[in-house]
């Protein structure tokens, strides 16, 4: 419906048109990846009429972070935005402030924004009016810092502000268990404490109270005690605050049992009273919510029940009545799609389709159909309302090709009307509190996201950002879905990135990057930089098994890699491979089965699996539970499948390794700790293997990515380097063939 054209921009407060530009176009190099600029945050004010987003060049955001002082509680990471709010009808922008911002908030009558900012290492409370466009500080009477996790909500009389503040001498408690911690001398580890040590500073680190800040005076009410708040939310009449309360209990391992969970209704004027409706259970519930906040709807059992937030009367509103039709008993079981505006009516989901529940007339009907055996089947997403509850919008999108859009369902008519449908990238919907105006990001799917806002009709289209106009002097890859058959006959996808100038007919080296499953485009940096050294890059998916999860790159990978050869694309003596993180450790994992691969790179990625599983202090017992529970997928512990961790541990295979092998990592590294890389380096060494290790001192996860402007233009200069020399190799290899 839409096609990709020059459309009007508003940028930096200038009515702009994009001129065509005729220069010769040049190579997009790691240095411009690092000037592209991005729309965050962004958000319509409640009546469509401006938009406010956090602009930055957000690789930049990634470097000079101090990765040693993860979790101490003194230590703000550093960030640079631009807080900029586009007047829409106006065609105009205004730049509010900048610097390290977050939690940029609406007021109910969009009047007002709020905001988070640093100011001498604390968060600061700021409010601009529309009417001004200047950031006030608002000076809080209160000793109590700005919680670095703070909610920030609205009172429904635009007036206040709900935050998390720290509770008395939080700091220095927190200091020293950090230092104890970090910095010893001396750090006693003992199994009768019910916490891991670092799960403990953690435990510390989310206990804050919530406290109503009146926004002309900075008068402050304490709402909530000290504790631990993962939701908070006020009804519309500003009479109730519902809470989220969390109580750690201890340190699991099966991510289950550590935590107790409560849901609590708090009186405003009141806070000494308090009532429980969902008391303390290590069971979380998860409730969707009205839009007056004074409504609750959950799946229990497969049945979808509701109560009022005034009485504790809770209503099974499927009961009986959860069978397809009269002539099929087939029981449905509902999931909780979303509340009307007026909370009268709901929408369900199930595998066979959505469904409106009237709370009032006490029906429920299909008004969806899907077919649950159809996995080509297109998805619907639950996006939004009309207004007076009479249109539902859903987004669409389908499951074998790039093609995605809007429809809109008339529950008057029973018909489905198709606003859009595009094989270019339309995502971020956002539909504006009246229900007037979308908001959007689009690109050609290739190149970075623009911010666009529609009327609900998806007609009068503006284009409101113009991010990154020097782009259009730059070499970009074409992105193409390629679909293959891995060496089990299950159907895959992969994102194939073309070189930039390609010719027709004929073969270029190609760069895999992996992962686990990819499918949707979009702006790349890392594929723009590979197409731009004249590579094919592909991004495949592999069908990860619990169990045996180490097996499915192989077919997965080599099964996508063999399409493309097979389509005359791509050289089959120069492919590469490379990943970060749980890609890394693929990428190790990979080369230990096959030798098909001139070069491979390791970026983060751990290699043997059975010491990362204490490797990490600071994440607790994240390593554990992901071999056992979680990404890793062995489903088993060491005790009970040792053999499994052999297997999926590339340095027990280093002997195996013919590839020449890039280690690269940072010294900081929580998460994947560099010395886990390093223990491959030594056994390819010892073996007589090509390896190279780099350890960047100053970065962290994502090595040289996660470091300075110098280590990320660093490591990609190592990373190209690497493919060129291997893949000339192979060059060098065919001429000594008789």
């Amino acid at each position: 419906m839409f096609k990709s054209v020059q459309l009007i921009a508003i940028t930096c407060g200038l009515f702009f048109i994009s001129p065509i530009l005729l220069n010769a176009q040049t190579t997009f190099t790691a240095e411009d990846a690092i000037k592209v600029k991005t729309l965050g945050s962004a958000s319509l004010s409640p009546d469509g009429a401006f938009l406010a987003g956090l602009r930055s060049e957000s690789q930049k955001n990634r470097f000079d972070v101090d990765h040693f002082r993860f979790r101490d509680p003194s230590y703000i990471r550093p960030a640079v935005y631009e807080l900029v709010i586009f007047d829409i009808d106006k065609k105009s922008s205004t730049v509010i402030t900048k610097g390290n911002i977050r939690n940029v908030n609406w007021s109910p009558d969009g009047s007002k924004l709020a905001f988070f900012k640093v100011e001498n290492e604390k968060y600061q409370l700021f409010v601009t009016a529309i009417s001004s466009k200047k950031a006030e500080k608002v000076t809080i009477k209160s000793d109590l810092a700005i919680a670095s996790n703070s909610v920030l909500v609205w009172s429904p009389d635009n007036n206040s502000i709900f935050l998390s503040l720290r509770p008395d001498q939080w700091m220095e408690k927190g200091m020293e268990l950090y230092r104890e911690a970090a910095d010893g001398p001396l750090t006693v580890y003992d199994s009768e404490e019910p916490f891991l040590k670092w799960d403990a500073i953690r435990n510390h680190e989310s206990k804050s109270i919530v406290s109503k800040i009146d926004i002309d005076s900075g008068e402050s009410q304490q709402i909530l005690p000290e504790g631990n708040y993962s939701s908070v939310r006020i009804d519309e009449k500003g009479a109730f605050l519902i809470t989220e309360a969390n109580y750690p209990l201890k340190t699991s391992y099966d991510r289950k049992d550590g935590f107790e969970y409560e849901w609590k209704k708090v009186d405003i004027k009141d806070p000494s009273w308090v009532s429980v409706f969902y008391k303390k259970s290590k069971e979380r519930q998860r409730y969707t919510f009205s839009k007056d906040n004074r409504w609750i709807a959950w799946a229990d059992s497969g049945h979808i029940k509701v109560q009022s937030l005034l009485n504790d009367e809770v209503l099974n509103l499927t009961e009986g009545k959860n069978q397809l039709s009269a002539s099929d008993t087939t029981k449905v079981k509902f999931s909780v799609e979303s509340w009307s505006p007026d909370a009268k009516k709901l929408i369900a989901r199930s595998k066979q389709g959505l469904w409106l529940i009237d709370k009032e007339e006490g029906s429920v009907s299909r008004f969806l159909e899907m077919d649950e055996k159809d996995k080509k089947a297109p998805r619907y997403t639950v996006r939004d309302w009309s207004a007076n509850g009479e249109q539902l919008y859903l987004e669409y999108a389908a499951t074998d090709k790039w093609e995605r859009g809007i429809y809109r369902h008339n529950f008057k008519t029973g018909q489905m009307e198709e606003l859009l449908k595009s094989n270019e990238l339309y995502r971020n919907w956002r539909l504006s509190e009246n229900a007037n105006r979308w908001m959007y990001y689009y690109s050609n799917g290739d190149r970075p996201d623009e911010v666009f806002v529609s009327d609900a009709n998806l007609g009068n289209r503006l284009q409101l950002t113009d991010l990154n106009p020097w782009i259009k002097n730059k070499k970009f890859t074409k992105s193409e879905l390629v679909k293959y058959l891995d060496t089990d006959g299950k159907e895959l996808y992969g994102i194939l990135y073309y070189p930039v100038d390609y010719e027709e007919g004929k073969k270029y080296p190609l760069v895999c990057e992996i992962y686990e499953r990819f499918f949707n485009n979009g702006y790349r940096s890392s594929m723009n930089i590979v197409a731009n050294q004249g590579y094919f890059g592909f991004r495949p998916s592999v069908n990860l098994e619990e169990g045996r999860p180490g097996v499915a790159w192989i077919k997965g990978v080599t099964a996508g890699i063999n399409k493309l050869i097979e389509k005359g694309l791509v050289d089959p003596e120069k492919i590469g491979v490379h990943g970060t993180s749980y890609g890394g450790y693929a990428a190790s994992l990979l080369i230990a089965q096959t030798d098909r691969f001139a070069a491979a790179i390791n970026i983060s990625g751990k290699t043997n699996i059975i010491s990362f599983l204490g490797d990490s202090p600071r994440i607790g017992t994240r390593n554990y539970a992901a071999a056992e529970v979680g990404q890793d997928r062995i489903g088993e512990s060491l005790w009970e499948a040792p053999i499994k961790y052999i297997e999926h541990s590339a340095i027990m295979y280093a002997d195996k390794m013919n590839t020449p092998h890039l280690l690269l990592t940072g010294e900081g590294d929580w998460n994947v700790p560099a010395a886990n890389t390093r223990e491959l380096y030594y056994a390819l060494r010892r073996l007589g293997k090509k390896v190279q290790w780099v350890n960047y001192k100053t970065a962290g996860h994502g090595a040289g990515w996660a470091g300075t402007e110098e280590t990320y233009l660093d490591q990609w200069t190592r990373m190209l380097d690497w493919y060129a020399v291997h893949f000339k190799d192979k060059d060098k290899e065919e001429v000594k063939k008789p």
